[in-house]
């Protein structure tokens, strides 16, 4: 019979608000810190090296640079947003009634499984072009292809949640009589939300990724644009602004989901902190 050793004394005598404040110390605390010693490196070297601008600019030249033309910066960023967004909702309403019609017959399981793979096997880079043809040069495409990056994802993690529940209480339920419906809400459902938001986690990263892959195709406006540009007339610091920006973007976007997820599902699984 194997032991759980106890944990350390001084562990078990935190009081919860101290827990909370370690908590927070590893979550947004070090990664700052981490972050900040990363760019003064990257600072340091640039000088130290003397490296070009136009290969590597220095994180000040990035920010002088892109404040200097803010309200254009301002204007691609929120282009960008709208497209992630509208994007990130769609698939979350396609995902989830997928993820029930799968789980809830093998056949037609069976049947739509190759083709999601099927979807998720095309470079988005080489289907861009022909939905832009097929849709227009508008916002559709773009928001299409978003959708297509996304999707998978939550798809599989919903499907995966809804089938992971004991089956125990799938017995216990039919034996009570209760609905498909009924079983769908207050059982499966449930079960599945620490599933639901590693997918939500998942997808809305693969949304940024998936917004600018389409604007590098189709636009003329929003951060893959503003690269593309900028890189053309060897504005690298600009460029870089927009790197940056996008990778903000997908972080608050990301914690976003993370903080929805503690605030309205406390008592999710997922939501143990790390080393707290």
């Amino acid at each position: 019979m194997s032991v759980q050793a106890a944990p350390p004394l001084e562990e078990r005598q935190k009081p919860p608000r101290r827990r909370k404040r370690s908590a927070a110390l590893y979550e947004v605390v070090v990664p700052l810190i981490a972050t900040a010693g990363l760019f003064l490196l990257w600072e340091g070297a640039c000088r130290a090296f003397g490296i070009p601008g136009y290969l590597l600019p220095a994180p000040t030249d990035i920010w002088n640079d892109t404040i200097a033309i803010g309200p254009t910066v301002a204007g691609h960023t929120m282009s960008t947003f709208k497209t992630v967004m509208l994007g990130f909702v769609v698939s979350i309403l396609i995902s989830l009634p997928l993820a029930v019609i799968l789980t809830a017959s093998p056949a037609i399981a069976a049947a739509v499984y190759p083709f999601l793979v099927w979807t998720q096997s095309i470079p988005k880079v080489a289907l861009a072009p022909i939905l832009v043809v097929l849709l227009g040069t508008n916002e559709l495409p773009r928001i299409v292809i978003t959708v297509l990056v996304a999707f998978f994802p939550l798809v599989i993690s919903i499907a995966t949640g809804l089938l992971s529940v004991p089956p125990e209480l799938i017995e216990l339920s039919r034996a009570c009589r209760a609905s498909k419906l009924s079983e769908l809400l207050r059982i499966r459902l449930p079960y599945a939300i620490p599933f639901i938001f590693a997918g939500l986690k998942v997808a809305i990263s693969l949304a940024v990724v998936g917004a600018v892959v389409a604007e590098f195709v189709n636009a003329d406006a929003g951060l893959g644009f503003l690269i593309q540009t900028s890189t053309a007339f060897f504005k690298v610091p600009v460029a870089f602004g927009a790197l940056i920006i996008l990778s903000v973007m997908g972080v608050v976007l990301f914690q976003i989901v993370v903080a929805a997820e503690r605030v309205f599902f406390p008592w999710s699984s997922s939501n143990t902190t790390p080393g707290a």
